[in-house]
Protein backbone atom coordinates (compact mmCIF):
# COMPACT_ATOMS: atom_id res chain seq x y z
CA UNK A 1 0.00 0.00 0.00
CA UNK A 2 1.43 3.39 -0.99
CA UNK A 3 0.83 6.82 0.48
CA UNK A 4 -1.52 7.74 -2.38
CA UNK A 5 -3.79 4.75 -1.72
CA UNK A 6 -3.84 5.28 2.05
CA UNK A 7 -7.20 6.32 3.49
CA UNK A 8 -7.03 9.96 4.75
CA UNK A 9 -8.05 8.98 8.26
CA UNK A 10 -5.13 6.56 8.52
CA UNK A 11 -2.38 8.98 7.41
CA UNK A 12 -1.52 10.34 10.88
CA UNK A 13 -1.65 6.89 12.46
CA UNK A 14 0.64 5.47 9.74
CA UNK A 15 3.03 8.41 10.14
CA UNK A 16 3.35 7.73 13.88
CA UNK A 17 3.91 4.01 13.20
CA UNK A 18 6.59 4.86 10.62
CA UNK A 19 8.36 7.20 13.01
CA UNK A 20 8.26 4.72 15.87
CA UNK A 21 9.43 1.90 13.61
CA UNK A 22 12.22 3.64 11.71
CA UNK A 23 13.42 6.34 14.12
CA UNK A 24 15.45 3.96 16.32
CA UNK A 25 17.17 2.42 13.28
CA UNK A 26 17.88 5.86 11.83
CA UNK A 27 19.28 7.23 15.11
CA UNK A 28 21.44 4.11 15.44
CA UNK A 29 22.79 4.34 11.87
CA UNK A 30 23.53 8.05 12.15
CA UNK A 31 25.19 7.60 15.52
CA UNK A 32 27.39 4.78 14.24
CA UNK A 33 28.46 6.88 11.28
CA UNK A 34 29.28 9.78 13.56
CA UNK A 35 31.23 7.50 15.91
CA UNK A 36 33.24 6.03 13.00
CA UNK A 37 34.07 9.48 11.64
CA UNK A 38 34.39 11.64 14.73
CA UNK A 39 34.87 9.37 17.71
CA UNK A 40 33.31 8.84 21.11
CA UNK A 41 33.67 12.44 22.27
CA UNK A 42 31.38 13.69 19.49
CA UNK A 43 28.97 10.89 20.32
CA UNK A 44 28.73 12.10 23.92
CA UNK A 45 28.07 15.65 22.78
CA UNK A 46 25.37 14.43 20.40
CA UNK A 47 23.74 12.38 23.16
CA UNK A 48 23.62 15.42 25.43
CA UNK A 49 22.20 17.54 22.63
CA UNK A 50 19.47 15.00 21.77
CA UNK A 51 18.43 14.59 25.40
CA UNK A 52 18.22 18.37 25.79
CA UNK A 53 16.11 18.54 22.61
CA UNK A 54 13.68 15.92 23.95
CA UNK A 55 13.43 17.63 27.33
CA UNK A 56 12.82 21.07 25.83
CA UNK A 57 10.32 20.03 23.15
CA UNK A 58 6.77 21.04 23.96
CA UNK A 59 4.53 18.02 23.45
CA UNK A 60 0.76 18.42 23.60
CA UNK A 61 -0.08 14.83 24.41
CA UNK A 62 -1.72 13.23 27.44
CA UNK A 63 1.40 11.21 28.32
CA UNK A 64 4.09 13.73 27.31
CA UNK A 65 6.35 13.00 30.29
CA UNK A 66 6.25 9.25 29.66
CA UNK A 67 6.99 9.87 25.97
CA UNK A 68 10.02 11.97 26.93
CA UNK A 69 11.29 9.23 29.23
CA UNK A 70 10.94 6.62 26.49
CA UNK A 71 12.69 8.90 24.00
CA UNK A 72 15.59 9.53 26.40
CA UNK A 73 15.80 5.80 27.11
CA UNK A 74 16.04 5.20 23.35
CA UNK A 75 18.82 7.78 22.98
CA UNK A 76 20.86 6.46 25.92
CA UNK A 77 20.58 2.79 24.92
CA UNK A 78 21.40 3.59 21.28
CA UNK A 79 24.50 5.57 22.26
CA UNK A 80 25.62 2.80 24.62
CA UNK A 81 25.33 0.24 21.81
CA UNK A 82 27.17 2.49 19.35
CA UNK A 83 30.02 3.05 21.85
CA UNK A 84 30.42 -0.74 22.17
CA UNK A 85 30.38 -1.28 18.40
CA UNK A 86 33.80 -2.41 17.06
CA UNK A 87 33.79 0.22 14.30
CA UNK A 88 33.54 3.08 16.79
CA UNK A 89 36.60 5.28 16.54
CA UNK A 90 38.49 5.80 19.78
CA UNK A 91 39.29 9.38 20.60
CA UNK A 92 42.90 10.45 20.54
CA UNK A 93 44.39 11.77 23.74
CA UNK A 94 44.61 15.49 23.94
CA UNK A 95 48.28 16.46 23.58
CA UNK A 96 47.93 19.08 26.31
CA UNK A 97 46.80 16.40 28.79
CA UNK A 98 49.93 14.33 28.10
CA UNK A 99 52.53 17.09 27.99
CA UNK A 100 54.76 17.48 31.03
CA UNK A 101 54.58 20.93 32.58
CA UNK A 102 57.52 23.06 31.48
CA UNK A 103 58.39 20.86 28.51
CA UNK A 104 59.72 22.84 25.60
CA UNK A 105 58.51 22.72 22.01
CA UNK A 106 61.86 23.90 20.62
CA UNK A 107 63.71 20.97 18.95
CA UNK A 108 67.17 22.18 20.08
CA UNK A 109 66.01 22.36 23.70
CA UNK A 110 64.45 18.92 23.49
CA UNK A 111 67.72 17.50 22.06
CA UNK A 112 69.69 19.17 24.85
CA UNK A 113 67.34 17.72 27.48
CA UNK A 114 67.66 14.27 25.92
CA UNK A 115 71.48 14.43 25.94
CA UNK A 116 71.47 15.61 29.55
CA UNK A 117 69.16 12.76 30.55
CA UNK A 118 71.32 10.20 28.77
CA UNK A 119 74.48 11.50 30.45
CA UNK A 120 72.82 11.48 33.88
CA UNK A 121 71.75 7.86 33.45
CA UNK A 122 75.02 6.65 31.89
CA UNK A 123 75.91 3.75 34.21
CA UNK A 124 72.38 2.41 34.01
CA UNK A 125 72.50 2.62 30.23
CA UNK A 126 75.50 0.28 29.94
CA UNK A 127 74.61 -3.10 28.53
CA UNK A 128 74.74 -5.97 31.01
CA UNK A 129 77.84 -8.16 31.00
CA UNK A 130 77.44 -11.52 29.32
CA UNK A 131 78.11 -14.28 31.81
CA UNK A 132 77.97 -17.96 30.97
CA UNK A 133 76.92 -20.38 33.67
CA UNK A 134 77.47 -23.50 31.60
CA UNK A 135 80.12 -25.97 32.73
CA UNK A 136 81.77 -27.36 29.63
CA UNK A 137 83.44 -30.74 29.42
CA UNK A 138 82.97 -31.47 33.10
CA UNK A 139 81.44 -34.45 34.75
CA UNK A 140 77.75 -34.96 35.13
CA UNK A 141 78.11 -34.62 38.89
CA UNK A 142 78.30 -31.04 40.06
CA UNK A 143 80.99 -30.62 42.69
CA UNK A 144 81.17 -27.69 45.08
CA UNK A 145 84.24 -25.50 45.62
CA UNK A 146 85.16 -27.19 48.93
CA UNK A 147 85.25 -30.60 47.24
CA UNK A 148 87.42 -29.33 44.36
CA UNK A 149 89.92 -27.80 46.79
CA UNK A 150 90.04 -30.99 48.90
CA UNK A 151 90.75 -33.11 45.81
CA UNK A 152 93.55 -30.79 44.67
CA UNK A 153 95.13 -30.89 48.13
CA UNK A 154 95.02 -34.68 48.17
CA UNK A 155 96.52 -34.84 44.69
CA UNK A 156 99.49 -32.69 45.76
CA UNK A 157 100.06 -34.60 48.96
CA UNK A 158 100.27 -38.17 47.61
CA UNK A 159 101.13 -39.80 44.32
CA UNK A 160 98.43 -40.97 41.99
CA UNK A 161 97.00 -44.48 42.47
CA UNK A 162 98.59 -45.69 39.27
CA UNK A 163 102.05 -44.55 40.38
CA UNK A 164 101.57 -46.00 43.84
CA UNK A 165 100.55 -49.36 42.36
CA UNK A 166 103.50 -49.32 39.99
CA UNK A 167 105.94 -48.53 42.80
CA UNK A 168 104.64 -51.47 44.82
CA UNK A 169 105.05 -53.96 41.97
CA UNK A 170 108.35 -52.46 40.82
CA UNK A 171 106.96 -51.68 37.38
CA UNK A 172 108.04 -48.06 37.05
CA UNK A 173 108.46 -46.99 33.50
Amino acid sequence: MSLQTLHPERVDETRVQAYSTFAPALINALSQRLARCQGVKELGEMETSLIRLVEETDVAAPHADAMREFAIELIVSTMRNVRRHPDTKSDLEEIDDRRTQGRSEIPETLEEQLQSGLEDSFPASDPPAVVSTAITGGSKHIVGTDEVLRRKKEARGRPSRRRAAAATTGDLR
